[in-house]
């Protein structure tokens, strides 16, 4: 068959560790033999954001606005021990906290279901999509370590010179403070995102944060959902026949809990990033989860919800045969594929991003899947597959399909 032809590329952004690996795989098996792949390269590695001074971060984010579409791998967000690992010029920050700030955009999360891995929870029957803000909170925090005594405040200077002060914290020993910080227009632009996706896939709505403590910081988001819902969705949402609430996050967790699934869940920048995990996981994986940044001016960036998987890079660095689950990562490439095929008005190149997306699922409900999801699944025949085989196992069935 021929090879389908692209008319604008893709903005590609190479990541770390073992998705790096995989990120070779599954263009090399699933994408080059059937696509003419335009894509606008950025390599993400931490050794390359360290020599550009993580300028190439900024260049990819900027590349999505001018291109519409991105596809990003996993990457390393440093700690101190990534410092030594790699001789780092500084601890430099999350590069999709950076991607996020410049794009504006809200990170919806939904898990990917499979015959055989049936969720932790017994009550859910439906995806959870989480709704997350992409911008600000602890992603763009300012932190100080505090030698000793003394007094920490928050100042604000307005531009006429004034100052506005808050005590933090009279310490009489040493301690930490962190600043965070967010924008009125950040979170509108959040609020509109989860109630257009909402009508869009006719879903509930609930947001949750913690303003009973939070009285300004968390309550802001409260009362900027509210007026936006107030007077520009009300009637839409009745109209659909879904519904918007308001409730405290530790509420919510408790009614997900209870839930069947099958609605979107908002929450803040790191409630959604710790409590996306926490839904992947009782579903079956990390590793079996959609991600996609989508922005009000319509872009889009497509990624893996999960880690660069340390552990099992390490062991393919000593040779040694690893199982890794690349599900997030290809359906990843098949959001992004899907997306700029919408845009460009290429009929094949969506089909093939669906057609990727059903040979997946089916290579698992085949019985024929990575260790993770062999360790849980309810299939009585089961097949575990190293990392590259289960990867040449989904080009067959896709092959068939074609």
């Amino acid at each position: 068959m021929d090879k389908i032809k692209m008319t604008t590329p893709l903005v590609e952004m190479d990541g770390d560790e073992m998705t790096r690996i995989l990120w070779k795989m599954i263009k090399d098996e699933l994408l080059h033999p059937f696509i003419d792949l335009k894509t606008e390269y950025y390599d993400l590695g931490l050794e390359y954001r360290n020599e550009t001074n993580d300028q190439v971060t900024v260049d990819s984010a900027l590349a999505t606005k001018k291109y519409g579409v991105a596809v990003k791998c996993a990457t390393i967000t440093p700690n101190a021990a990534r410092m030594t690992e790699y001789d780092l010029k500084e601890m430099w920050k999350s590069p999709n906290g950076t991607i996020r700030a410049i794009l504006d955009g809200t990170v919806f999360r939904a898990p990917i279901v499979v015959k055989g891995i049936e969720p932790t929870v017994r009550t859910w029957k439906k995806p959870i999509t989480i709704a997350r803000h992409a911008y600000g909170d602890v992603y763009k925090g300012s932190e100080m370590k505090i030698p000793g005594k003394g007094k920490a405040e928050l100042v604000y200077t307005a531009e006429d010179g004034t100052e506005t002060r808050e005590l933090i914290h009279n310490f009489d020993g040493a301690g930490i403070i962190q600043g965070m910080h967010n924008l009125n227009s950040s979170i509108s632009s959040f609020a509109r995102s989860c109630f257009n996706y909402a009508l869009d896939t006719k879903q509930d709505l609930w947001f949750s944060t913690k303003d009973t403590i939070s009285k300004k910081y968390d309550h802001t988001f409260k009362d900027i959902f509210q007026e936006i819902y107030d007077a520009e969705y009300d009637e839409k949402f009745k109209e659909a026949g879904i519904e918007y609430f308001y409730t405290l996050i530790d509420d919510a967790v408790a009614r997900v809990i209870r839930s069947e699934g099958g609605y979107i869940w908002a929450c803040k920048n790191y409630d959604g990033d710790v409590m996306s995990d926490m839904i992947a996981t009782a579903f079956g994986s990390l590793a079996m989860m959609t991600s996609v940044l989508v922005s009000p001016d319509g872009n889009y960036e497509y990624e893996a919800a999960h880690g660069t998987v340390q552990r099992h890079y390490y062991k393919h660095l000593k040779g040694e045969e690893t199982s890794t689950n690349s599900v997030a990562t290809i359906f990843a490439w098949t959001g992004a594929l899907r997306k700029r095929g919408e845009l460009d008005q290429i009929d094949d190149l969506v089909t093939f991003a669906d057609k990727l997306e059903k040979a997946t699922i089916d290579t698992i409900e085949s019985g024929k899947m990575t260790k993770d999801l062999a360790l849980i699944s309810k299939l009585p025949d089961v097949t575990v597959l190293n990392s590259e085989d289960f990867i040449k196992e989904v080009r067959k069935t896709l092959e068939a399909m074609l």
